[in-house]
């Protein structure tokens, strides 16, 4: 998961200084050369580093920390403070015209994920804002840009104006944005070229778009798995083509995090929205102050909820509550309720969103296969309704067909119905008030 090591040591750092009664200049210098090391390990740029640490020291050294009944928790506090701001501070997200179509350019370089960024910023208008959206396939160069795009926009129910590769993009763009007005759309997203890397002609081309489309936004696209080298690219186009914002894609592929700590203080300006994985679903605003807090393993329960509300079926719920009640849950209830989960995104994902897990020495290193989620389903699915029901009629006879008709083997059939049988437990414990302690929520990871 991106910021895991970064994430590690900054909370090693801030636990030894939380440990401590009082601070002094030593100990603030120490957890400094500390931080400084954990931020250049994960590739945070040099300079953002040297002048994050500079402002975080003097901060520390100032009478709100070294005169406080509780030195260490307010260094933990500036530390969430200055990693927010070093992110952008406050959320942002693009800016719409009171006379649409509002235009957004969308920039970067060939690889970074641009055509797949725009159908997902158009899924997530389309859903999240109720916006009419239209997409342009300008990008000619690469081969099937097009195709892709087309293939996309039906995915997402999105109208996407092409003309093929054989004409000028600046034509295509501007016959796109001429329909976008006639079909009364409320936004077109312009897909453009890009280059394998920075250079003049790539330029010339997103100035003259510029100049014709007159955007309302231009966001840059740079996948956050090149590292500094997505910085680089940031900070050329910031010197050469305005820009607004920052999309960044595959934070999902970055354990270290360094990109995402550095553009805001190399070019000045924000990450608007994240892209991780391939379905187009997985795309949300970036929220720097919620970010910070996933570092420094304080959870992101806002966004936890966020995902839930979108994901879960409130009658449903109600419905399961009620069974659990009346001790009826049965493991087709389980599956249903692990697809629900599913819905919210990775696992390992979810689990970083909740404060304290990530230090929990039972889940460190815990690594969540979702592979292991299909074997579930699959032995789920090859029991009976009365089976699926009373788990406990599961015979050596009837786990053999179950496991040849999932394609598993009798020793996971026995597993889950094993832990399924525990899970039953800890259900009539909480019941009954009890609470289950962490060695039995996390047996089995």
């Amino acid at each position: 998961m991106m910021f895991d090591a970064l994430s590690d040591k900054l909370q090693a750092v801030l636990t030894d200084v939380r440990s401590r009664g009082k601070l002094n200049e030593d100990d603030v210098n120490k957890a400094m050369r500390e931080i400084r090391l954990a931020l250049l390990e994960a590739d945070v740029n040099f300079k953002v580093v040297k002048e994050f640490t500079a402002t975080l020291k003097e901060r520390a050294l100032g009478q709100e920390v070294l005169e406080s009944l509780n030195p260490g928790q307010q260094v933990v506090k500036i530390v969430n403070e200055e990693l927010t701001r070093l992110m952008g501070e406050s959320s942002r997200q693009v800016t719409f015209s009171q006379t649409p179509p509002t235009v957004i350019l969308m920039a970067g370089l060939q690889g970074s994920g641009k055509t797949t960024a725009s159908a997902k910023l158009a899924r997530f208008l389309k859903n999240e804002h109720k916006k009419e959206v239209a997409l342009a396939a300008c990008d000619i160069y690469r081969p099937a840009a097009v195709d892709q795009l087309v293939k996309l926009g039906q995915q997402i129910n999105a109208t996407v104006y092409e003309q093929g590769t054989d004409r000028n993009p600046r034509d295509i763009a501007a016959w796109a944005l001429d329909q976008a007005a006639r079909d009364k759309k409320d936004v077109l997203i312009v897909d453009t070229s890009g280059r394998l890397h920075v250079d003049e002609e790539l330029m010339k081309e997103l100035a003259d778009l510029k100049k014709l489309l007159r955007p309302h936004n231009v966001l840059l696209v740079v996948d956050a798995m090149t590292g500094q080298d997505a910085v680089n690219v940031a900070e050329e186009f910031s010197k050469v083509a305005e820009f607004d914002g920052v999309v960044m894609t595959k934070l999902d592929g970055d354990a270290r995090g360094g990109a995402a700590l550095s553009i805001k203080g190399v070019t000045g300006k924000p990450i608007l929205y994240s892209s991780s994985g391939e379905k187009l679903a997985e795309f949300e605003p970036f929220h720097p102050d919620r970010m910070a807090s996933r570092i420094l393993g304080m959870g992101d329960v806002l966004s936890f909820i966020e995902k839930a509300e979108k994901a879960v079926d409130a009658d449903r719920a109600q419905e399961l509550e009620q069974k659990i009640r009346k001790q009826q849950f049965g493991l087709d209830d389980f599956l249903d309720q692990m697809k629900q989960v599913r819905k919210l995104g990775p696992l390992g994902n979810l689990m970083g969103m909740l404060p304290g897990f990530g230090q929990l020495k039972q889940l460190k290193g815990a690594k969540i296969d979702e592979r292991e989620l299909d074997r579930i389903e699959a032995i789920v699915t090859s029991m009976t309704l009365e089976e699926r029901r009373s788990p406990q009629l599961i015979d050596g006879s009837r786990r053999k067909r179950i496991a040849a008709g999932s394609g598993t083997t009798v020793q996971a059939v026995n597993q889950l119905v094993k832990q399924f049988g525990q899970m039953q437990k800890m259900m009539r414990q909480l019941q009954q008030g009890k609470m289950p302690s962490i060695e039995q929520l996390t047996r089995g990871l």
